[in-house]
């Protein structure tokens, strides 16, 4: 190590990383950073704090140091046994870390997700980090992943917004788990 090397940066840089579900009090803080995490689409600060009181059990924060620098918002899509991920934002302060895919892995095993069968998201074509997340996320789990076109740039954005792609993933069931094992 280099003499000039400080203590502070001998440390991995994910000392301090904790992954919680969020509260109401963080809304403003996920606000913030949604807002830095350009290409994402803003939601309103008050829609970012009902996520985290309403949704708390199926949303996930990280913090670094403190600092909320990752958000994960999701919800059990009503009559099915399916999760599903409305917004990733990592901050580019945490941004190597993994840090999505082990917000997605600690959202799955919630007891909360207990009964949850598949994730599904919307994600579209060009956006290259997604698809890596969430393709990473389903061989991490054991997991199938299918996409299809579903809101369409013309039938639902009017021409505005790219389509999006329901991005399924079938997860294992635990029995199929503990044989492959």
């Amino acid at each position: 190590m280099p003499k000039d090397m400080s203590k502070e940066q001998e440390r991995p840089r994910t000392k301090g990383l904790h992954l919680r579900k969020p509260i109401s009090e963080d809304g403003a803080a996920i606000w913030e950073l949604i807002r830095e995490c350009k290409p994402l689409d803003e939601n309103s600060m008050y829609c970012n704090l009902l996520q985290c009181d309403h949704f708390s059990d199926t949303s996930v924060v990280a913090e670094l140091d403190g600092e909320i620098v990752g958000w994960i918002s999701g919800y059990i899509v009503p009559n099915e046994e399916a999760l599903f991920v409305w917004q990733v934002a990592v901050s580019a302060r945490a941004r190597g870390l993994g840090l999505g895919g082990k917000m997605l892995d600690h959202l799955i095993e919630r007891e909360e997700c207990g009964d949850v069968s598949a994730l599904k998201t919307t994600i579209t074509e060009d956006n290259d980090a997604s698809w890596g997340l969430f393709k990473s996320f389903a061989r991490r789990q054991g997991g199938e992943l299918t996409d299809e076109a579903h809101y369409t740039e013309e039938d639902h954005f009017g021409g505005r917004h790219d389509t999006e792609h329901m991005v399924t993933i079938d997860l294992p069931e635990e029995e199929d788990m503990a044989s492959a094992a």
